[in-house]
């Protein structure tokens, strides 16, 4: 299978930013060592401070991978373009956030993506990047 996952603003900062809400491990090193894990599978990750340019990769993988994960951060609660992204194509899109955003600010607890991914796993920290993608990959032997 092809997996993109996608990670909005600041998320290139995790290992580094908030330490007690995110974590220690960088995400690159959390998506290698994803890769290793999941060897069988093609992973693509992306991460992008720009909401066009996660729509570009939105519309330049989601006619063809076999599923999306997507941490768009603080574009969750801001961004119905990317949620019209998600909706455009046919690769079925997970949400993943690393906090739990329903016990984080108020502004926070609202997601555009809800109700365009299929599944959503939050607060798990980096682990919920794993989770997502079992159920996707478990999805796809449904």
């Amino acid at each position: 299978m092809q997996i993109l996952i996608l990670n909005g603003p600041n998320l290139n900062l995790v290992g580094k930013r908030e330490p007690e809400i995110y974590g220690t491990v960088s995400l690159d090193s959390y998506m290698e060592d994803l890769r290793k894990e999941f060897s069988e599978h093609e992973i693509i990750s992306y991460q992008s401070n720009h909401e066009g340019a996660l729509i570009d990769q939105i519309h330049a993988y989601g006619f063809d991978c076999d599923g999306i994960i997507l941490n768009a951060g603080g574009y969750s609660h801001t961004s119905i373009a990317l949620a019209d992204a998600i909706k455009a194509v046919p690769a079925a899109a997970v949400e993943v956030h690393i906090s739990d955003i329903t016990k984080r600010e108020e502004f926070r607890q609202f997601s555009y993506l809800k109700d365009v991914c299929i599944y959503h796993v939050i607060g798990k920290g980096l682990d919920g990047y794993k989770m997502a993608l079992e159920y996707l990959l478990a999805r796809s032997t449904d």
